[in-house]
């Protein structure tokens, strides 16, 4: 035991309280897509007259962008799940390490900053901690448009040097098909001089979602949701009234949720076709599935083993492996589930086996054995989605579970719990004290409750 945690006195940590193996009903009620708004939340810093978001959902990772464009000069106000932006005046183009290097969208900022102000300093940002995502194409992009780009101290220094101060069109060739890199060529490329042409985009909707609200601000942007997009150039961007589209991850894993707890559901607001991947899985396993609307209905009973690559849209979300992870440990039969988007993206495992699952790693492929009942345990989430996948576990489990890691849940899930308990769950939310002298210790000696003081999620 290390002499820093001897001297503890006492550590006030939020956990969730699960009391698991009890079926939901009712309605599941889908917010708007974190990782669209972040990235809308960014654009504003395009033009200078306001922006108006709607359907924002109440996040730690928007508060945190928020704030870092306020720290820039961006006048912001909130109310409930609409936020009006006004960026009139850039006051400060050096985002602010602190604040950047909890939140890896941040750095979606270096886009439009380069292209309103011609230059921009941002740190290299932080984010859950799921394998190396590298920042190569971002930077490769940029340069191709025109921009002088630097790295040093663990800062992005971005400048324009023509006379012109604009960035200036080209056709732009990813290895691989970034998200981000996609986003963040779109958006300084708007502004640039000429025509912009990538090859090899993203084709995730939130690629979609982006490109419809800078077209209302007019932008002249085809081919989004292709793996070709084109983009002419513009003097300037107008102010504009966007509603972010829902989260499909959100809305995956409480179609996820149906099904471990072998519930019937609906859940909604969706886009069904950003679900087919899943949907198809879930079928597969043996759910029905009724489509109403913009709502779906999911009744499940016996679940049968499934495999799953994961992989860029439209195949299966890497996004939603842990959270399906979590349904294939109490299905009946063997399924293979193959992650090849992130190399770190297994540390649910360890929590799934507290629960009784049987799980086998072997590199990015993980090869689980389904089991009659789960058994509720203390858990920890490690990042955003694990911390979702252990949550659905323990709502499947017998008996009550106990979960830490909350900063992690909290970037990306609003009110889950409530969510959940509207449905019939049994979930409470404490902020208990710990006493050094109670703190336990696994033989390696580290903490068994690890990031009770919250890292940069």
């Amino acid at each position: 035991m290390s002499s820093v945690l001897k001297n503890i006195k006492n550590i006030k940590t939020p956990h969730l309280e699960v009391k698991g193996g009890r079926p939901l009903s009712g309605y599941l009620e889908v917010g708007g897509a974190k990782n669209s708004a972040l990235v809308l939340l960014a654009a504003s810093l395009l033009t200078q007259e306001t922006i108006e978001i709607s359907n924002v959902p109440k996040l730690t990772d928007i508060d945190v962008m928020t704030e870092i464009l306020q720290k820039i000069g961006v006048k912001i106000s909130k109310n409930v799940h609409k936020i009006n932006l006004r960026a009139q005046y850039i006051q400060n183009v050096d985002l602010p390490y602190e604040l950047v290097h909890s939140l890896r969208a941040s750095f979606f900022c270096i886009g439009p900053l380069l292209s309103r102000v011609g230059k921009a300093k941002v740190p290299l940002p932080g984010g859950c901690e799921i394998g190396a995502r590298p920042l190569d194409e971002h930077i490769k992009g940029l340069k191709a448009l025109g921009a002088k780009i630097f790295i040093e101290g663990g800062i992005v220094n971005a400048y324009i040097s023509n006379k012109s101060n604009r960035l200036k069109g080209t056709k732009i060739i990813f290895k691989y098909p970034s998200v981000g890199a996609t986003e963040t060529v779109l958006m300084a490329a708007c502004l640039a001089k000429g025509k912009t042409k990538i090859i090899n985009a993203a084709k995730e909707p939130e690629i979609k979602d982006l490109t419809n609200m800078l077209n209302t601000m007019g932008a002249k942007i085809k081919g989004a949701g292709t793996s070709e997009i084109t983009i002419e150039g513009v003097d300037s961007l107008k102010g504009c009234s966007y509603s972010v589209m829902p989260d499909r991850i959100e809305a995956g894993t409480f179609l996820i949720a149906a099904a471990i707890t072998r519930s019937n559901l609906l859940i909604g607001p969706v886009i069904i076709d950003h679900l087919t991947s899943l949907l198809k899985k879930l079928k597969e396993s043996g759910c029905k599935i009724l489509k109403e609307g913009c709502f779906i209905r999911l009744i499940a009973k016996d679940i049968k083993g499934v495999d799953i690559t994961t992989g860029p849209y439209p195949a299966f979300p890497t996004d939603l492996q842990a959270p399906f992870m979590a349904l294939m440990t109490t299905a009946n039969g063997t399924s293979t589930i193959k992650e090849t988007v992130f190399e770190n993206r297994m540390q649910h495992i360890s929590q799934l086996k507290k629960l009784g699952a049987r799980i086998i790693l072997t590199k990015n492929s993980a090869h689980i054995q389904g089991v009659n009942q789960l058994d509720g345990s203390i858990l920890e989430g490690s990042d955003l989605r694990s911390s979702a996948a252990i949550i659905l576990a323990s709502l499947a489990a017998k008996g009550k579970s106990t979960i830490y890691g909350l900063n992690h849940l909290d970037r990306g899930y609003e009110n889950l719990e409530q969510k959940f308990n509207n449905a019939g769950s049994h979930i409470i939310r404490k902020n208990q004290t710990i006493f050094g002298k109670d703190l336990k210790f696994n033989q390696s000696g580290a903490e068994d409750n690890q990031n009770i003081e919250p890292k940069a999620a």
